[in-house]
């Protein structure tokens, strides 16, 4: 089967990596793709908010599955044009999209389905919205309603420390019309953990568990990324956890959306909290996570185009999911001032060296080619990841390979994994 994959980032690049491994795949182009993604993949210039030239490209060239990583073309409705064009597609509509795209319906999605949520408001007016939270007494988190890649959310201790990022967004635009409405919510307390499901429109196959690390300060501290490392399997998630989660946010969800306008088909990532009274959604995405994906990957043993074609054919009841049960763990570096303001253009060095290591994958995220050198292209550079017997043993092959890669003003955080490090053990 020829395969066109949509997307540049790391999260499509361990997406490249793992299909290319595939019985089924005979040949892969990747749109726009990038250098790591380019070793398995032929990479075109196609505007992947174009989707009349996105499905032109896939007739014209005989693509039997086309699968989308990033959520922007997915809330554009690509996937819909893909399926009207005869052809499988990995992704949910735009329809589907919603639960991450348009976070005040998502909001309302959860309250009619019973699922465990923080408490909220929706503001559209920032003088409004100032006066809620400067009359709160306790934290809020707050969360602009559409797309910020993974940026929009700003967690504040104090009520007071949510006024700056309320005008940023709501007065200042930074994340453009993403900004126009806000959700202010209680702050949870507890771990986070990440759980992604395969769901077929009447079907859903949990994955395995992973905790992300979004951050950018060693002990969680600084503004929130789009993830500074991840790692899997999570020591809070055991089989009992899984199957509450499974039963009181996963499937009550999927038949929410169901009702609301048919099927969800492709992943649904289900960030959660854990606190006292039990798991609660922060939020859904219509998609595999960037980097939960890298160190899930890295432990799927199964097809994962077999998977993917399942999926699209409404018949994952006939997959079995094969896991490798050791840990993984994949530490992100990133751009210095990021994500802030960082500079492009420096030579990378020392990947292959990194990759020499046994069980040790480097994923492009944010690289290019420029003048025939390898440079950061991107606030997410790279995510190195490694599989080990325990999470212990993958978190130091991960940084012994990340010690090995230089470029000038590099970045990571240290501390990636280390709250499940003796819990596994």
């Amino acid at each position: 089967m020829k395969i066109l994959l949509i997307g540049g980032g790391g999260r499509e690049h361990s997406l490249a990596w793992k299909m290319a491994q595939s019985k089924l795949c005979d040949r892969m182009w990747a749109a726009p793709g990038n250098p790591g993604i380019a070793e398995h993949a032929e990479c075109v210039d196609i505007d992947i908010m174009d989707s009349d030239a996105v499905v032109a490209f896939a007739k014209e060239n005989g693509v039997g599955l086309v699968v989308i990583g990033p959520e922007d073309p997915l809330a554009n409705g690509l996937g819909d044009a893909v399926r009207k064009a005869g052809i499988l597609c990995f992704g949910p509509s735009a329809e589907g999209a919603r639960i991450e795209a348009d976070k005040v319906y998502a909001k309302n999605l959860m309250r009619a389905a019973a699922v465990p949520t923080a408490e909220a408001r929706v503001f559209t007016d920032l003088e409004s919205a100032k006066a809620y939270v400067l009359s709160r007494e306790h934290g809020v988190a707050v969360k602009a309603s559409g797309l910020a890649k993974g940026k929009g959310v700003v967690v504040c201790p104090e009520p007071y420390q949510a006024v700056k990022p309320l005008e940023e967004m709501m007065r200042d635009r930074i994340f453009g019309d993403a900004g126009a409405s806000v959700v202010i919510e209680e702050m949870l307390i507890g771990q986070e953990a990440t759980v992604l499901a395969f769901c077929d429109g009447k079907n859903i196959y949990v994955a395995e568990p992973l905790q992300d690390h979004k951050p950018v300060g060693d002990g969680d501290t600084g503004p929130n990324t789009g993830g500074m490392g991840a790692y899997s399997p999570v020591p809070i998630i055991d089989d009992a956890m899984m199957s509450r989660i499974e039963r009181e946010v996963l499937v009550p969800i999927i038949d929410a959306m169901r009702r609301d306008f048919g099927r969800y088909e492709g992943v649904l990532y289900a960030g959660l909290m854990f606190t006292p009274g039990g798991p609660k959604v922060i939020e859904f995405n219509c998609r595999f996570g960037d980097p939960e994906c890298q160190p899930l990957l890295m432990r799927l043993r199964s097809d994962l185009v077999e998977v993917m074609i399942a999926t699209a054919e409404r018949r994952l009841d006939e997959v079995t999911l094969d896991w490798d049960p050791r840990h993984s763990v994949c530490v992100v570096m990133s751009s210095g001032g990021y994500p802030g303001d960082y500079t492009k253009g420096f030579e990378i060095t020392g990947i292959a060296e990194a990759e020499q290591a046994p069980d040790v994958k480097v994923f492009h995220a944010g690289t290019a080619i420029r003048e025939g050198k390898l440079v950061n292209n991107g606030g997410r550079v790279l995510g190195v990841t490694a599989l080990g017997e325990t999470t212990a043993e993958a978190r130091r092959l991960a940084y012994e390979a990340v010690a090995k890669i230089k470029w000038r003003d590099c970045y990571n955080r240290t501390d990636i994994a280390s709250k499940a490090i003796g819990g596994n053990e």
